[in-house]
């Protein structure tokens, strides 16, 4: 049977004390309602389609690249009122998934397998046991351990209330009974909601089998409340990714301390000191060793390079056999290739180092293409930018570039010359040649420092 998945996102959060609406609030740097498509996106649906309602606008435009459709819910009157919304987009012969946008670290192993216990005569609830079931409804059984009905806890008896198997909302359902038991709910509870979870005893009622699914753990299906809860499944992924990594053979010098806020992929023998925050999309080759606190961000780092504590490094291409800082910082759109040494203090932006070069102090490189074994003394800046426009510096092979000087661009560096320290360069300078450019320097006689009048 063909799969929709329906996500339900229209809640205010109101317990978030925030202006940003609750399923935009932020997990590893991403939307959590961001988290829940790219999980369903896994397990391969026809469609998904996200029931939106508060912050609507702020919603679809924060998520407009999402293979998603978008079923409005203007009015929120209860779960089952939202999935009825996004119905007339489902086929007859569909399947069901429902979803919540604040229930990010839900696995696309756990949803495979409760589609496969649904069918057009089965539905399949997704539970959890819980030491302490308070806020959420229970899960009642009959004597023969089959599901009969869920009650919401603030429809609870004591006896009821005292059950440990707790409802985590997500269930998949047959579309054409579905629709028809979602067209019978009533909102005669203590919340005056028209509840999903009534489908249940419906279900029951017409003989449909409910299969229960118990979930690995309740930390996978927990939902997100308040910024208290939002940190506890904070520090959940945190530590998914991090035994993700040790699964794969990392060295990581405290699990407790990195986190990976995007795809991360990794070679042999790599090492991962403390304090260090992957973003976007990183692959790090066999045998690299990141320091502590670095940031590294949509970036691809080859074999055998060390990055030395204390740098940032955004959407740069790292070659093999380098070392980079302490303390260095890559803007986007640079490359190194192999063996380059980057230094402490030194910024690279948009450009490109050859083979075997060097800048180890103290320097800025941008807009700047730097061929191969060149030396970058302490110091020296690419004077890229004339408040209007960004000009290219090129160094050619061999050159050796000395302490303090100003590259102003556009100029170039020929093959093996040598720029004297503390030179200002505003015009091409020839290959295998000295240029240097300096004031002559003058001693004033009798001169006198300025003194304070007392």
């Amino acid at each position: 049977m063909p799969l929709s998945v329906v996500i339900l996102a229209a809640g205010q959060g109101k317990r978030m004390r925030s202006d940003l609406p609750k399923v935009l609030q932020p997990l590893a740097g991403r939307p959590l309602l961001a988290h829940v498509i790219e999980t369903a996106q896994a397990i391969g649906p026809a469609a998904i389609h996200v029931v939106y309602g508060h912050g609507g606008d702020r919603v679809r435009a924060a998520l407009a690249e999402a293979p998603v459709t978008w079923v409005l819910q203007a009015e929120q009157r209860g779960t089952g009122h939202a999935v009825a919304q996004a119905m007339p987009q489902v086929g007859d012969q569909d399947l069901v998934l429902v979803l919540y946008g604040d229930v990010p670290l839900i696995r696309a192993d756990t949803l495979r397998q409760l589609v496969a216990l649904a069918g057009p005569k089965r539905v399949a609830l997704l539970t959890m046991a819980l030491d302490d079931p308070t806020g959420y409804g229970r899960i009642v059984r009959s004597a023969r351990g089959e599901v009969q009905r869920i009650v919401e806890e603030k429809d609870a008896t004591a006896r009821v209330k005292r059950i440990r198997e707790g409802n985590t909302g997500v269930l998949v359902a047959p579309a054409k009974p579905l629709r028809r038991w979602l067209s019978r709910l009533r909102a005669d509870n203590a919340q005056g909601e028209l509840y999903l979870t009534d489908i249940v005893a419906m279900a029951v009622k017409e003989k449909v089998k409910v299969t229960p699914l118990v979930a690995a753990s309740a930390t996978e299906v927990q939902g997100i409340n308040d910024k208290r809860q939002l940190a506890e499944v904070e520090a959940a992924h945190r530590a998914r990714r991090a035994q993700e990594l040790l699964d794969a053979g990392v060295t990581l010098v405290d699990p407790a301390r990195v986190d990976v806020r995007g795809p991360l992929e990794v070679g042999r023998d790599v090492e991962i000191d403390v304090n260090v925050v992957f973003e976007g999309r990183v692959r790090l080759g066999d045998r690299v060793r990141i320091g502590a606190n670095c940031v590294i961000r949509d970036t691809e780092i080859d074999a055998d390079t060390q990055v030395f504590p204390n740098c940032v490094i955004d959407r740069a291409q790292i070659g093999p056999a380098c070392n980079i800082g302490p303390f260095a910082r890559f803007r986007p759109s640079s490359r190194l290739a192999r063996g380059v040494h980057i230094g402490n203090f030194v910024e690279v932006k948009n450009s490109v180092l050859g083979e075997g070069s060097k800048s180890n102090h103290l320097t800025y490189l941008g807009d700047a293409v730097i061929g191969a074994k060149v030396n970058v003394g302490a110091g020296t800046v690419t004077c890229n930018y004339d408040g209007v426009n960004k000009s290219p510096t090129h160094i050619d092979d061999g050159a050796f570039i000395g302490s303090g000087a100003m590259l102003v661009a556009p100029v170039r560096i020929g093959a093996r010359a040598t720029i004297g320290a503390g030179s200002v360069i505003t015009k091409d300078t020839p290959p295998d040649k000295l240029t240097l450019e300096r004031a002559k320097q003058v001693t004033i006689d009798g001169w006198q420092r300025p003194t304070k009048k007392p």
